[in-house]
């Protein structure tokens, strides 16, 4: 049996402006950074050792990521990094004031844009999204979930411990798949940053039991 340990980055630059950031790379605020060393005080207070770790291409990943092996005396840990794991492109809402968005165009269409499975945010071409992507939860999925199945399952099937440190929007990806939730139950679900999640898996890839920080 392996462990797997889900960390969301901690508050970052955006989070704190209450701003739609996805693949924009801002740094972590000063809370940010405490919500990691916590993040790292509650591992190493229960024990963790880790055999490899993953994050994102983003600098409030990373930082978190290296914040948290650190504290576990651990910062020479091999780590993979991996665009597969970045947060939700969120097109043309990159950069926007996430309450002046819900003014405009309402709050219950934002939630869609934010919350749902398959509703990916408008796609125009603006000053944080010069090349027009857009991505919903399912796209992020299409990308995160293989890179997950294919790098990161088969290390914790093998008994490793694995910790991942990614965002938001690829961690519901990957938590919506462990914990079987529906279109409409991931419409709800919300990661606090800076909080672990432990997976303990089995040799089969099944999910034994799950706990919270």
């Amino acid at each position: 049996m392996g462990k797997l340990v889900l960390v969301r980055h901690g508050q970052s630059q955006w989070n704190l402006e209450n701003r739609f950031t996805g693949w924009v790379d801002v740094p972590l605020t000063d809370q940010g950074r405490e919500e990691a060393k916590k993040a790292g005080e509650w591992l190493k207070a229960k024990g963790f050792k880790f055999d490899q770790a993953f994050t994102s291409v983003l600098q409030r990943a990373q930082k978190t990521l290296a914040i948290i092996l650190d504290i576990l005396g651990q910062s020479t840990l091999s780590v993979e990094k991996d665009q597969a794991l970045n947060e939700r492109h969120y097109g043309a809402l990159q950069g926007l004031n996430k309450a002046e968005t819900a003014k405009k165009f309402g709050e219950a269409q934002v939630k869609i844009w934010r919350r749902s499975y398959d509703v990916p945010p408008p796609a125009d071409k603006t000053e944080f999204n010069p090349e027009g992507i857009t991505e919903s939860l399912q796209i992020t999925a299409a990308r995160a979930l293989p890179y997950f199945y294919s790098h990161i399952l088969p290390l914790v099937k093998s008994g490793k411990n694995i910790l991942v440190a990614p965002h938001g929007n690829s961690l519901r990806a990957i938590v919506m798949d462990l914990d079987k939730l529906t279109k409409a139950q991931v419409l709800e679900l919300n990661l606090d940053t800076g909080k672990p999640i432990v997976y303990d898996i089995d040799s089969q890839g099944r999910v034994l039991s799950k706990t919270t920080a």
